[in-house]
């Protein structure tokens, strides 16, 4: 799961940060840190690794169902690109079939990919949308990410209380109020 070479460069520097802040990386407490801080980011952004489409068409069903499917409450947590700190909350992603559904675990999976990387929610939130529209040509697809932002919350702004809510929607989630409007419904109950 960990590229040695990756991780050995990664705790060097982890070290030499550690020096620059005031702190000695030798002490008992911070032995172990750097290679941890180095696994730590690894895992944070193994999304790089993973292609979200290859994810989609590896449980894709042709399917006579033309009804909205919903995936609600899937936990998000990613890094912020302009300060690597923690954000975190929930994405809810609906598609209208044309023909093909698609295993409900992979809905997640794709979150996941996009989110285990540096970024900013807006373009989490496209990502989502697009990867799905591209392999599963539903009808339309939205996705809401609710997010707090510890960026906001630990530092500058230090509004512990904000929330930030982004969309991206396609096809009939635009053109057809009444679908945005049930999507809007089911997500909020």
């Amino acid at each position: 799961m960990y590229h040695a070479e990756t991780t050995d460069q990664l705790a060097a520097l982890t070290e030499r940060q550690l020096e620059l802040i005031g702190e000695d990386p030798t002490r008992e407490g911070l032995l172990k840190t750097p290679e941890r801080v180095a696994k730590a980011w690894q895992f944070l952004t193994h999304g790089y690794g993973l292609d979200p489409e290859a994810i989609l068409r590896s449980a894709l069903f042709a399917e006579d169902y033309s009804q909205m499917v919903l995936v609600k409450d899937i936990e998000v947590y990613s890094l912020c690109e302009h300060h690597a700190l923690p954000f975190f909350g929930k994405a809810h992603v609906a598609y209208i079939p044309n023909g093909h559904i698609v295993g409900l675990s992979k809905i997640p999976r794709v979150v996941d990919v996009f989110a285990r990387r540096l970024q900013v929610q807006e373009r989490l939130t496209l990502q989502i949308r697009d990867a799905i529209d591209a392999v599963l040509k539903p009808e339309g697809v939205a996705v809401v990410i609710e997010a707090q932002h510890l960026c906001m919350m630990m530092r500058g702004a230090e509004k512990q209380n904000s929330h930030t809510t982004t969309s991206a929607m396609s096809g009939v989630f635009l053109d057809q109020p009444d679908t945005r409007a049930e999507f809007m419904r089911l997500i909020s109950g």
